[in-house]
């Protein structure tokens, strides 16, 4: 999978261009992110492809399932994603099982690499060689985080009085070694975001601390971190129906009741997710 060429505003690229969820924490988001990014990305016209690496829970998966299964109930044509599901390997060998794995991620990549302009992979919420691969291959890599040292401890070692940034933590060791393994493979890069999901409204010493440790990781190891998905009941809600705030008309939702203010200012903090992931295909039809 060599290294991604911006093409013209109508192709993202002569290969599929590749954002990846990615956290070893479970509870952060990452489905729920993804699927909005994937959707988000099909109204702006761009056909997408989804791998899900988590084939136990599948949340992505089933989320997208339940979207086909809401649009053939209520007559809808509501743009769809093309989902793809890797397991991990039976094999007993270790040495066997990642080849098979490294097939498997390959294949299912290649599948979609003549179909769709961008790849959305949803990682599981734990360490595989499955996770690895795809974090290695990532354009962008996406790490959604609950506003809590309890997540950043995954990112980095703060010390519990000063909270000053000590060093980086397990899953940032294990980004920094992709990183370096895609730039050996083909010389490419991986934008690693850190999204900050369920950040309260209101201001507290708390909130302040983790931005302030996010703003030296930033420094240290090139993460860039940006406001993600509220805490709202709406996100929840709309996954039975496998619907996402961009499928709500601001003048009426698909159920047929109109959108609160709660929905709107849902939908602009979505946009502007969006829009701080600075994919770089976006930029180039900007301009």
């Amino acid at each position: 999978m060599p290294d991604s060429e911006i093409g013209s505003a109508n192709r993202v690229s002569q290969r599929p261009y590749l954002i990846v969820l990615g956290n070893e924490k479970g509870g952060s988001g990452k489905s729920t992110t993804a699927m909005h990014i994937v959707v988000s990305l099909l109204a702006e016209g761009y056909k997408v492809g989804t791998i899900d690496l988590d084939a136990r829970q599948k949340s992505l998966t089933r989320y997208v399932e339940n979207r086909r299964k809401y649009c053939e109930a209520n007559g809808l044509a509501l743009p769809m994603p093309t989902e793809l599901v890797v397991p991990r390997s039976e094999l007993r060998s270790a040495d066997a099982a990642e080849a098979d794995e490294k097939e498997r991620f390959e294949q299912a990549y290649l599948t979609l690499a003549g179909r769709v302009d961008v790849v959305v992979v949803d990682c599981p919420g734990s360490d595989t060689y499955l996770s690895r691969l795809a974090h290695t291959a990532a354009d962008t890599l996406v790490t959604p985080v609950n506003d809590s040292f309890v997540d950043l401890d995954l990112l980095a070692r703060i010390d519990a009085d000063t909270y000053a940034v000590q060093g980086p933590s397990l899953y940032a060791e294990m980004v920094w070694k992709a990183r370096q393994r895609r730039s050996l493979a083909d010389g490419g890069s991986i934008d690693w975001v850190v999204l900050r999901n369920r950040v309260g409204s209101l201001h507290a010493k708390n909130k302040e601390r983790v931005e302030a440790v996010l703003s030296e990781l930033s420094k240290r190891i090139g993460v860039r971190y940006v406001s993600g998905l509220g805490e709202r009941v709406i996100y929840r809600e709309l996954f039975l129906r496998g619907l996402t705030l961009i499928d709500l008309k601001s003048e009426a939702g698909l159920d047929g009741q109109g959108m609160s203010m709660s929905h709107v200012a849902a939908r602009q903090e979505l946009r502007a997710l969006v829009n701080a992931l600075d994919l770089p295909f976006r930029r180039a039809q900007v301009t």
